[in-house]
C-alpha cells in the first residue's frame, strides 16, 4: 500500500522532494567545506564522480585541495571527518576506514577512563554511527552500480 502512494506523488510533492534533497546536499557540502578549512585544508574542488550521497542520512566527498592532495569527507547525521584518499580506494572503502576509525577512537577514549559524560556520550555516538556506516559499506544494493 505506501509504495503505491509513493508512485503517486503529485508534481508539487516531486518537486518539493527534490528541492529538499537538492538542500540536503548543499547543507553537506558547506559542512564538509567548513570542517577542511577548520583542519587548515582549503578545498579546491570537488570530485562529483567519485563522490556519493544517501540523503538523509550521509555523504562521502572527494575534495581536492589548495596544497594538492585529496580528501574523502564525511558528513550529514553522524560526525563530519576527514582523511587523505590514500587511506580508501573509493566512496564505499571510505566508509569503512572511517568505520573502522570511529571504532577505534571510542575505544581509545573509553580505556583511558572517559569520566566526563561528554565523553562517553561522544564515544557512544561514535560506535552508533561506526555500525551504521558499516551497514551501509555492507549493503551490496546500494553498491550495485559501482564500477570496480
Amino acid at each position: 500500500m505506501e509504495q503505491q502512494e509513493k508512485k503517486q506523488l503529485t508534481a508539487q510533492e516531486q518537486a518539493l522532494a527534490e528541492q529538499q534533497g537538492i538542500a540536503w546536499q548543499r547543507e553537506c557540502f558547506q559542512a564538509a567545506q567548513k570542517h577542511l578549512a577548520e583542519k587548515g585544508i582549503m578545498p579546491k574542488s570537488v570530485v562529483d564522480k567519485d563522490s556519493r550521497f544517501l540523503a538523509p542520512l550521509c555523504a562521502m566527498w572527494k575534495f581536492k585541495a589548495q596544497n594538492g592532495k585529496t580528501y574523502w569527507v564525511v558528513t550529514g547525521r553522524l560526525p563530519t571527518d576527514h582523511v587523505e584518499v590514500s587511506a580508501a580506494t573509493d566512496a564505499r572503502d571510505a566508509m569503512r576506514y572511517f568505520s573502522l576509525q570511529w571504532q577505534l577512537k571510542a575505544d581509545q577514549i573509553m580505556s583511558v577512563g572517559a569520566r566526563d559524560k561528554t565523553q562517553v556520550d561522544f564515544a557512544n555516538l561514535l560506535i552508533n554511527r561506526a555500525h551504521g556506516l558499516y551497514e551501509i559499506y555492507e549493503n551490496e544494493p546500494l553498491w550495485a552500480n559501482e564500477s570496480k
